[in-house]
């Protein structure tokens, strides 16, 4: 059988495509680091024809498109962690709720603390219910995840078309939020941190808390999807299935980059955005990893892209300090660069930051094994055992 080149006991083009993935999430990120995006339409804020331009770039090829990516992987770990436990012989709810246990408060510290838009909590959170679903047999798993996604979905979409055929300009008198935008301004662009942390801590909870229990249908669905993948052993076996890779990657690129593409020719309904980012988005990822996974198998791209592996191997090190830098870079207690920086300019600084995030991986990695968050993690799961887990080489 041919497998995926790894390194050690690691997937190399499972990092590949997580580093890839942190890439499109931070530039994504990055509208929320130096503008309100919260509470705008950003297809009337960002007016200037350079704003409408990369807007339109980020909204079609990378809004919705990479979180996708992510969560599945983060799927696909919890099934790898899961069978290396059975095959250990090993306990595999409690130590997983203590890993879990400990993103959890990663999460908590990262929104409240350094930015609202946290997902670690989210994932902490499906991950909880991860580790009854896991159990359950691949092929019941993926329709299971295919209807918990879709069928919610389609009836939310659909009642948001109802809703604006019968009084079309209801749903978008409370679409912007101008005194939200004020508040975040205020806050962000001059308050001291003290004032940030207060009207952080209130954004969390009224936007990201009920955004994770809304997790439930939005990113349970792609975490259990991408455990389904583990469980074919996708990556494991991309050499053999490629050409079965290959179509659906050629079909999802093309059907996802129509979908996110509607609303520029249809109009900007609400129920046409919701089609664009919930439809599309996660269609356009499986597009965007199906290509990645087979260029993986090409020795030269791997020798090219290999530090980017890296940076996905310290994932959490990676998704944090992006958080830390941008807020210094952009709010008032930092460079207060808020406000202040056009779309393409974010864009490019999101780049920048990656890249050297990339280096500081490669770096980082010639000494040490996994990055210094991922070491506070690990130590918090297993603790004095550590070492004997290490000698089990146990997966991450």
């Amino acid at each position: 059988m041919n497998v995926t080149p790894t390194i050690g006991n690691r997937i190399e083009a499972l990092d590949t495509l997580r580093g890839f993935a942190l890439l499109g999430i931070f530039i994504v990120n990055m509208l929320t680091f130096h503008s309100p995006y919260f509470y705008i339409d950003a297809h009337s804020y960002f007016s200037t024809p350079s704003d409408v331009a990369s807007y339109k770039l980020i909204n079609i090829f990378v809004e919705t498109s990479f979180y996708p990516i992510f969560a599945m992987l983060f799927g696909y770990g919890l099934n790898m962690q899961y069978e290396k436990a059975i095959a250990n012989g090993t306990s595999y709810v409690p130590m997983m709720a203590r890993r879990l246990a400990i993103l959890m408060g990663f999460g908590l510290i990262h929104a409240l603390f350094i930015w609202s838009g946290d997902v670690l909590f989210t994932y902490a959170l499906m991950g909880f219910i991860m580790l009854a679903v896991v159990r359950v047999p691949k092929k019941w798993l993926l329709w299971i995840a295919l209807i918990v996604y879709m069928l919610p979905t389609l009836l939310v979409i659909g009642g948001i078309y109802l809703l604006e055929k019968l009084n079309p300009n209801q749903l978008m008198e409370g679409f912007v939020d101008i005194q939200r935008i004020e508040l975040a301004i205020t806050a962000y662009a001059h308050g001291s941190y003290g004032e940030a942390l207060v009207f952080r801590m209130t954004e969390w909870l009224l936007i990201g808390l009920s955004g994770s229990f809304l997790g439930v249908f939005m990113v349970l669905p792609l975490i259990m999807l991408g455990a389904a993948f583990s469980k074919w052993k996708l990556f494991e076996q991309a050499a053999e299935l490629k050409g079965k890779i290959a179509i659906v990657g050629l079909i999802a690129l093309a059907v996802g980059i129509f979908i996110k593409s509607w609303p520029y020719m249809d109009g900007f309904a609400y129920h046409n955005t919701l089609i664009q980012q919930l439809i599309g988005g996660p269609i356009l990822a499986i597009g965007y990893a199906s290509v990645i996974i087979l260029l993986c198998q090409l020795p030269v791209f791997r020798k090219i892209f290999r530090p980017i592996s890296k940076a996905g191997r310290m994932s959490l090190t990676t998704y944090l300090m992006q958080s830390i830098i941008a807020t210094l870079l952009f709010y008032g207690y930092g460079f207060g660069l808020y406000g202040k920086v056009d779309l393409e300019t974010g864009t490019m600084i999101a780049v920048g930051i990656f890249a050297i995030q990339v280096i500081f991986a490669e770096l980082w990695l010639l000494k040490f094994r996994m990055g210094p968050f991922e070491c506070l993690w690990r130590k918090g799961t297993y603790g004095k055992n550590m070492t004997k887990i290490e000698e089990k080489g146990q997966a991450l």
